[in-house]
């Protein structure tokens, strides 16, 4: 019996006490509303006016006067940026970052969007500079990841080498294919200057971080082919083939050159027939029927070209066929009688014809078929005429297949 009495005493207690509580809280929030600057509620009507300008100063003035708004200054200046509104982003976060009476945590967080400002807006040096600021810290691995993007938009490749390695040790994360791509671009820059040694000593070291990189071979077989070494360029070239074979339509036409040097041009197009019949990709195809039109003439050609259509039908192995086709007839106008009339119901008349109709059917495909077969980005999807070791779309490395594909679109 005692026992119900205390519950009923302690529920009106309870219950008092939790009113007293939300009272408090309300009271709480109606002061912590009331101590916010005017400078804050007419910042929020410049926004909704669509006046950001005047946004600015007044969040500007409400960062003066109460740090606890700080957050709002870096969504506020992230929304710039998002839409490309650049100098108003860099305004908000300059601000920020000169602020005596910003912690630190604070001033390194907007000396590190700063620098993405600046990166956005083209302005390379003050980038840099801002993301220097902070190589160590918590915003260090975030900054390097991009100064290294930043080296790479300003080809410093040395530099880019530099922040990848300091990244490599710092996050844990192997950098090896983009170092190597990096080596390589210094190697193309030693070649340009007319320094094939340095651009050997680089691509050497390319292979060095990473013995998968298939490029550094590539330019080592255009280093020696420069330099008179046919038969080492091959060695070069053809030994891709033992890294990965998907890469090999990259240097046929440099391997049929070597040969062409050596006077091996028979061998040549016969290392092209034996992969023409595992590797279908259309730079294979391509330099394959050059080189049998060119050696053999049109008829084997053409040969060619109905045995890759019955392994596998595309439309650029029907474009060539019908080139083949019309590289062995005799051109309609050779056949004109005097005053530019054919001869009707000869032979030749019928050749005429006939040639007009093949070349009609090349010309239509070759129309169809020009943008038709592309190299396509397997992470971004972006598509190109010409092979890129970078992708101009991500910037991601080694993200193209080495083979075009027909795809429409």
């Amino acid at each position: 019996m005692m026992f119900e009495t205390w519950w009923l005493l302690a529920l009106p207690l309870v219950f008092g006490l939790g009113w007293m509580a939300a009272r408090l809280d309300v009271r709480q929030l109606i002061s912590e509303q009331g101590a916010l600057p005017r400078s804050y509620f007419k910042g929020l009507n410049f926004l909704l006016n669509e006046q950001p300008d005047q946004a600015i100063d007044a969040f500007i003035e409400v960062a003066r006067l109460d740090p606890e708004t700080t957050e709002l200054h870096f969504a506020l200046a992230a929304l710039f940026r998002r839409r490309g509104e650049t100098e108003r982003a860099i305004r908000v976060h300059q601000n920020l970052a000169t602020r005596p009476d910003l912690p630190e945590p604070e001033r390194e967080h907007a000396l590190y969007e700063l620098g993405q400002d600046f990166l956005r807006a083209g302005l390379l040096d003050r980038a840099e500079e801002s993301l220097r600021r902070l190589m160590s810290g918590p915003y260090a691995a975030s900054a390097k990841r991009v100064l290294l993007e930043l080296y790479e938009v300003e080809k410093e490749w040395q530099k880019a080498i530099d922040a990848a390695r300091e990244l490599q040790a710092l996050d844990k994360k192997d950098y090896s294919l983009q170092i190597a791509q990096f080596c390589c671009e210094l190697a193309q820059d030693a070649l340009q200057r007319k320094r094939p040694e340095d651009a050997v000593k680089w691509l050497h070291q390319a292979v060095e971080e990473n013995p998968a990189n298939v490029r550094a071979p590539i330019l080592l077989g255009d280093v020696a082919f420069a330099a008179g070494d046919a038969r080492a360029a091959l060695g070069h070239w053809l030994g891709i083939e033992r890294q990965d074979a998907s890469f090999l339509p990259l240097v046929a036409e440099r391997v049929v050159k070597a040969y062409a040097g050596l006077g091996e041009q028979g061998v040549a197009l016969d290392w092209l027939r034996g992969l023409l019949k595992g590797n279908l990709a259309p730079e294979l195809l391509d330099v394959a029927f050059k080189t049998e039109l060119e050696l053999n003439g049109p008829e084997a050609a053409t040969r060619l070209m109905r045995e890759q259509l019955r392994r596998q039908p595309t439309l650029l192995a029907l474009t060539k066929y019908f080139e083949a086709q019309a590289a062995g007839m005799v051109p309609a106008d050779a056949v004109a009688g005097n005053g530019g009339e054919t001869l009707a119901g000869t032979d030749e008349s019928a050749d005429s014809d006939k040639a007009k109709e093949t070349t009609a059917i090349r010309d239509l495909l070759q129309l169809r078929t020009r943008n038709l077969a592309r190299y396509t980005c397997r992470e971004c999807g972006f598509r190109a005429r010409l092979f890129y070791w970078q992708c101009p779309g991500c910037n991601r490395w080694e993200t193209y297949a080495p083979r075009r594909s027909e795809a429409l679109g």
